[in-house]
Order: C-alpha cells, then sequence, then structure tokens
C-alpha cells in the first residue's frame, strides 16, 4: 500500500507554503520521480509546470481569504471499484489532486463509468488547535456524489459537481497521523454541461471527455469556533454605498473598506445583519476600469479579507426605443466568446492559475468586453480573473436532464423530480456561491432547451436569490412568453438581428462556430475539419468570414436594438475546431490586431473585392452539361465522354424553391445531378482563387479532375466565397479548364438547387 503522508502545521502564508512544499518533497522525493502526466493527447505549455508538489498552490477563494491554510492538492492515493464494493485495503496507484482521473495530469488517464466507486486516499499530521479553534476540510469541487471520511468515520457526505462544500473534522482528529479518506460516484444525472462519459478517447460532436473525482483544490483550514462562514456583498453606485452580510453563527462584525491602505469607511453590525457602509466618490468598476475595493471583516478572533466591485447592471432605453442593459446606467454593448473552459490536459481543471489567467487576458485582447461561461461552474479563481481584469460574465448553470424537448412543444412539469430538485438546489448555490463578483451581470438557467421545464417558475427562483442580475431564462431555443430580462438566439454561419420587446434586451447568445484546423494542434491528430458548423479553407477565409459576422452584428445593433453578441467560441474542444484559439492555446488563429479592431473598436478593413473569370448564373444564366442517370466512373475527369448529357442553363433546382435571391432556370427534382461546363483562362497569375457558390444540400467539385470541395449536409440561401484548396488552385492552367459537379439531394425537401463559378480575390489587409 502506497502511503501519502503530509504533517500540518498552521503558519502565515509564505511559510504555509514553504513548509508545505518542502514536506511534500522530502516524505514524496521517490514517488514523485516516478510521476508524469498521461500522454496521448496534447497539451498546453503550462503543463510542463505541473508537478507533484506544487500543483495549483494559490490560496483558492479570493473572496473569503484567511492565513491559517494549507493545500492539501498533490498526489494521493487511489483505486477504483465497482460500486458496492467496500474500501480497498490495498490502493492501486497514486493520482495528483486537483487533476479528475480521466485527465493527462492526473497521471492516470482513464475512463470512469456510472458502475465504478473512486477511491482517494491521503494521510495529515493534526496541528495542535486551541480550545476555541476548529479544523475545517474544504473541498472546491468534487464531480459528482463525495463521501468524506476521516480515521475510518463518515464526517460528511455532498453531492453536486460545481460547488464548494466544507466540512468540520476536529472531532474525529487524532494525535499524530490521521487518514483522510474520498470516495466518489459519478452517476452523471444530475447538471453536468457538456460531460459525456461516451467521450472518452471517442469524441462525440459537441459532447467532450467527462470529469470524475476531485477537480479543484482541497485544502484544510483553522478557525475559530464562531467564526465566518460567508459573506452577501451588494453594491449600490446609486447611493454610494456597499451592503455587507457577515454570516456567521452569532457575534458582532467589523467592517472596513479599504482603497488600497486607505480606510474609506468602516461599520459594525450583528452577523446575519445587513451593514451598510458609504463608499464616497465611488470608483466604479467596469471592463475599461475594473477597480477593486478592498474589505477587512474582523468577527472575534476571525478575520477574512475580501473584495467587492462597485458596479450596476440594469436596463432601460436608449433614444430609439430600444431596451437595452445598462452598465453603471450607460448603454454597453457585450461582445464576446463562448468559453466551454476545457483543457486538453486537464479537462475540467487548468494546469495552473497563469493558464486559467490566460485565457481572459486573451479574450480581453481579441477586444471583447464580456464572455459567456457556457454550461460549466468555474473554480473561484477564474472568476477573481474575471473581475481583476474586466470581464463582463455570462454565467450558464450547467444543463441537467429533468426535463425534454421543451423547442416550443413542452415547458411544464419536469419528468423526474428527483433530478428537478438537484438542478434547483445546484442552481440556487451556484448564484449564492458567486453572488459578490462584479463581473457577473448575467445567469443563464437554460441552454438550448436542454433539460428544460418550468421555466417561469425557476425564472422567479433565480430572481428570489439575486433580483440585481439579468436573468437569461432559456438561451437559444424556447423562451416562454414575458419569461426573465432577455430575448437570446443561436444562429450559426451567420449573425442574425435579434431586437427587444418591452420588457427583454434581444441578444445573439451563439454565433459563428468557424471551423479552421491547424495541423500539429488537434486532439484528433488527423482530423481535417471541424465537427460542427463548417470548416475555413484557409487564415484569410477564416478572418474574412469572421469580420463579415460582426459587420452584421453592429448593423443588427444599430437597426434592430440588438445589444449583445456571443462568438462561438474562444478556443477549439476536442473535435470542435472552431475557436479562435487552438485547443493546447499555443496559436492564436486570426491577426489578433485586425480582430480586435473589429469588435472594440468598429474599425474594418476594405472588403475582399472578387473579380468573377466563369460567372454564375444569379445574373445572366450559363450553359451546363449534366445528367440526372449516374455517369461512368470517371465522369468528372476533363476528358471524358459525356455524348449523352444534357444541356440547360443554371440555376438548376426545384421550382418550388421560394428563396428570392435563387432563380431556377432549369428543373431539376431528382436526388442527384451531375453537371459539367468547361471554361478559358487567359495566362495571367491569379492572386487568390475562390469559388461562388449557392447549393442545396450535398456538393463534391471538382476543378480539372481535382477535388476542390466536399460541403456536406449543408446549404447556403445566398451566394458565398470559398477560396480554392491549394491543389486545386494549382490545378488552374492557361486555356480551357473544366469544373465539375456532382449535387445530392440528401434532404429528400424541394428546396434543392446548385450555382456556382470561379472568381480571383483581392484581400485588402
Amino acid at each position: 500500500m502506497a502511503t501519502n503522508c503530509l504533517s500540518v502545521i498552521f503558519l502565515p502564508p509564505f511559510f504555509c507554503h514553504l513548509f508545505a512544499f518542502l514536506s511534500v518533497l522530502l516524505i514524496h522525493s521517490k514517488v514523485s520521480a516516478d510521476w508524469k502526466p498521461a500522454s496521448g493527447h496534447i497539451m498546453t505549455e503550462w503543463a510542463d509546470d505541473v508537478g507533484p508538489t506544487n500543483p495549483l498552490p494559490e490560496y483558492p477563494r479570493p473572496q473569503l481569504v484567511r492565513e491559517n491554510w494549507v493545500n492539501l492538492n498533490g498526489l494521493w492515493d487511489y483505486a477504483v471499484t465497482r460500486v458496492d464494493d467496500p474500501q480497498p485495503t490495498e490502493f492501486e496507484e497514486q493520482i495528483l489532486v486537483p487533476f479528475c482521473i480521466e485527465s493527462a495530469l492526473s497521471g492516470v488517464k482513464r475512463k470512469f463509468t456510472r458502475d465504478d466507486r473512486l477511491w482517494y486516499s491521503r494521510e495529515f499530521d493534526a496541528p495542535e488547535l486551541a480550545d476555541n479553534e476548529r479544523l475545517r476540510l474544504n473541498f472546491g469541487a468534487v464531480d459528482y456524489e463525495a463521501t468524506v471520511l476521516v480515521n475510518g468515520k463518515e464526517v460528511g457526505k455532498h453531492k453536486g459537481g460545481y460547488d464548494a462544500f466544507s466540512i468540520d473534522i476536529t472531532d474525529v482528529l487524532q494525535p499524530g497521523k490521521n487518514t483522510l479518506v474520498v470516495s466518489v460516484l459519478d452517476t452523471q444525472n444530475g447538471p453536468k454541461g457538456k460531460q459525456n462519459v461516451g467521450a472518452f478517447d471517442n469524441p462525440q460532436f459537441i459532447f467532450y471527455t467527462a470529469t470524475s473525482g476531485i477537480w479543484q483544490t482541497v485544502w484544510l483550514e483553522t478557525v475559530p469556533a464562531n467564526h465566518v462562514f460567508g459573506l452577501k456583498i451588494t453594491p449600490n453606485i446609486d447611493n454610494c454605498t456597499v451592503s455587507v452580510v457577515v454570516n456567521a453563527d452569532a457575534g458582532m462584525a467589523s467592517v472596513e473598506v479599504k482603497d488600497g491602505e486607505t480606510v474609506v469607511s468602516q461599520a459594525q453590525g450583528k452577523a446575519g445583519a445587513t451593514i451598510v457602509l458609504n463608499v464616497p466618490d465611488a470608483k466604479l468598476w467596469s471592463p475599461e476600469s475594473p477597480f477593486l475595493y478592498d474589505l477587512e471583516i474582523t468577527l472575534g478572533s476571525d478575520k477574512v479579507s475580501s473584495y467587492f466591485g462597485m458596479r450596476k447592471i440594469s436596463m432601460a432605453k436608449d433614444e430609439k426605443g430600444h431596451l437595452r442593459p445598462m452598465l453603471n446606467n450607460k448603454p454597453v454593448f457585450m461582445a464576446g466568446p463562448l468559453d466551454q473552459g476545457y483543457w486538453p490536459d486537464g479537462i475540467y481543471t487548468a494546469p495552473t492559475d497563469e493558464a486559467l489567467k490566460s485565457d481572459l487576458e486573451i479574450t480581453k485582447r481579441f477586444g471583447f468586453n464580456t464572455t459567456r461561461k457556457h454550461v460549466k461552474i468555474e473554480p473561484a479563481r477564474w472568476y477573481y480573473w474575471c473581475d481583476k481584469l474586466g470581464l463582463l460574465v455570462w454565467q450558464d448553470m450547467p444543463n441537467g436532464s429533468a426535463g425534454k424537448d421543451a423547442r416550443g412543444i413542452r415547458d411544464g412539469v419536469p419528468d423526474s423530480r428527483m433530478k428537478a430538485d438537484q438542478f434547483e438546489l445546484e442552481m440556487r448555490e451556484m448564484i449564492r456561491e458567486h453572488y459578490n463578483h462584479p463581473s457577473i451581470v448575467m445567469w443563464v438557467i437554460f441552454n438550448e432547451a436542454w433539460g428544460q421545464y418550468d421555466t417561469p417558475r425557476l425564472t422567479d427562483v433565480a430572481r428570489a436569490e439575486d433580483s440585481t442580475r439579468l436573468l437569461n431564462s432559456g438561451s437559444g431555443w424556447f423562451l416562454p412568453p414575458d419569461c426573465g430580462d432577455v430575448t437570446d438566439k443561436h444562429a450559426y454561419k451567420k449573425a442574425v438581428p435579434v431586437g427587444p420587446d418591452e420588457s427583454r434586451i434581444g441578444v445573439l447568445g451563439e454565433f459563428g462556430g468557424l471551423g479552421y484546423v491547424v495541423p500539429g494542434h488537434l486532439w484528433v491528430a488527423d482530423q481535417a475539419e471541424s465537427s460542427v458548423y463548417g470548416t475555413a479553407v484557409d487564415k484569410r477565409h477564416f478572418e474574412s468570414m469572421y469580420l463579415n459576422l460582426w459587420r452584421d452584428v453592429f448593423t443588427a445593433d444599430r437597426e434592430a436594438g440588438t445589444s449583445a453578441a456571443i462568438y462561438t467560441q474562444l478556443t477549439d474542444v476536442e473535435t470542435e475546431v472552431n475557436g479562435l484559439m487552438t485547443y493546447d492555446r499555443k496559436v492564436i488563429k486570426p491577426d489578433l490586431v485586425l480582430f480586435s479592431d473589429a469588435v472594440s473598436k468598429r474599425q474594418f478593413p476594405e472588403k475582399p473585392t472578387v473579380k468573377m473569370l466563369v460567372p454564375t448564373s444569379r445574373d445572366t444564366p450559363q450553359e451546363w452539361t449534366y445528367t440526372m442517370e449516374e455517369p461512368a466512373a470517371d465522369w468528372f475527369q476533363p476528358k471524358a465522354t459525356r455524348s449523352n448529357w444534357k444541356k440547360g442553363t443554371g440555376v438548376f433546382g426545384h421550382k418550388v424553391h421560394r428563396n428570392g435571391s435563387i432563380t431556377i432556370n432549369t428543373q431539376w427534382t431528382t436526388r442527384d445531378l451531375w453537371l459539367v461546363r468547361t471554361f478559358e483562362l487567359g495566362g495571367e497569375k491569379l492572386k487568390r482563387p475562390v469559388l461562388r457558390v449557392a447549393y442545396d444540400d450535398n456538393a463534391v467539385i471538382y476543378i480539372n479532375g481535382v477535388k476542390a470541395f466536399e460541403l456536406k449536409k449543408g446549404n447556403n440561401s445566398s451566394y458565398r466565397d470559398y477560396p480554392l484548396p491549394v491543389e486545386a488552385a494549382e490545378a488552374l492552367n492557361s486555356g480551357t479548364n473544366t469544373i465539375a459537379i456532382h449535387v445530392d439531394n440528401a434532404k429528400g425537401k424541394d428546396s434543392q438547387f446548385i450555382d456556382v463559378g470561379i472568381g480571383d480575390e483581392s484581400i485588402n489587409w
């Protein structure tokens, strides 16, 4: 049996960290040398900074800080048994806490199922406690059901994968060494976000590798018997005050507001009562100026520190009568990325605090003032960095499975009352636990109807917990009338206008999703395209489409009153290769300044100009050779025989198609259509050949026998330009050329059509 022992002595922070470091170094010199991350996938640059003696050493709870604490992150013994098996007498190996068992940084990286039970074990030396002192064991988060034992005695249970919990273990301590055991089940029946146990080494569309077990920091803390166990901080910029509720069992609390070393105000009040402090000439918190005041709280012998921002989020109409979000009583357009918070090496857990911070710094550098934390709740330090750096946060509730298919069909009672109760418990805890962060301006209850039920009632539940922020009751798909503060639509490959109504602002809660593959930085090494929403041919194509999307967003802002846009997404995640950065964070895909100027300054370069070399049939019908019967295998080669093919003019399609931008000239009603056209090119050097195409459903396009594009299961209702891949562009030659197309109406609807031309594009950046 492996042994994991750390002596616990409570000292001021610097010495505490130093002592913990030296203790682990001395005791674990042998096992530390054996530990290494599991291999198999890409890693971030910060993975090299992770080791058994220093994983996430920072104090994990920045809004309730104490000096006397010890970090229990590091190597723990672990074993996996069946669900009903007793605690093992022997542990298998060691795991690096706080990285989940599925992650590379845990050193294990193995699949964990709902039929398994995960056991953790370590030893620690009990500190000497004064008569009025208690020892608390704190967990940032454990996914999903945790049972905690100290010296063989159960001291607590907790269910929920995202919220922190704390256990008083004083009464079971024994002199000298103590044994801590944590038993974990992960049924995935509660709120889980995009976790999918089936995605372990088998990526599945928009669902990713699951997280099981301890995935946030574990620490011990000495506290007085009567101590502060929570704060509720509410700023009021209109009155220049801040209200503080000090949660404790009893006693009088003293609160100081500080600006650096300067005491701004101070007041006293009973524990549990509202203490109001003046903040004259308040420095307001905003993305442009994220100023934070410090708080010092004393309750008897307990002293804690915290912080807050003087910030207000509300709604009001602008000069055009559009309802808008107001930050500090001024209109704000919220622009940001969808941030899913996944890491190739740590899965749910960033490898280091610097990595956590870096994602937010790059978000700001992209010109964004907002970020949407998508169906995941982060460790407290993520929100601390949002507060510190200045980002407006939309915080999603991780989706559960209590309801089914609420897309305008049903939104009544849940299918499972047990699952609903757990969802509501965790939603309330999310709001309570993160209430004090000035960066959070919106709670999102449901995303795209996943598990959605009882939306108006749950909106009231959330409002009762927090009336100071906006409530987005249903992002994307289904929203009952007059529910919440936000009308939210999702659209990909385009940016649709979303206007407000009398009581709700209009936002584009997800859009874009432009795929761009960077070889060498992929979760699946040979992946050629993103698993969703399509893939750009090259960097310039990616940049051009992105800029066009934001042009449309800001047009919607001016004309329709759209108040926010969330681009999908900040980083690639497993097979979703549609990030602004690669999954390993090693490559920023676009020109950063170009993108930042577009979003933050609304400054755009001139649009690319295209000189048509082979016209489409949009303005003048063009002649093609075609057949609706399957041709010979070499049909797409320039010299193939096509003597029995017919001639017709584009656009080819079903004439019941009603799109005003597409005029059908040759009727095509079968499933398949094959088209060929020859064209002449001069000897001039082309700058950037592009294919201009309008299509529905699937299309395979060849240039001189070389496959240029395979457009799968998609369509566009207007013409789009796609840069020719290198192989197809090099196949073009002076003289006669051939373009060949096979289009397949796989969906079997009447909207089928196809039209194609070739142009030469000039880009001005």
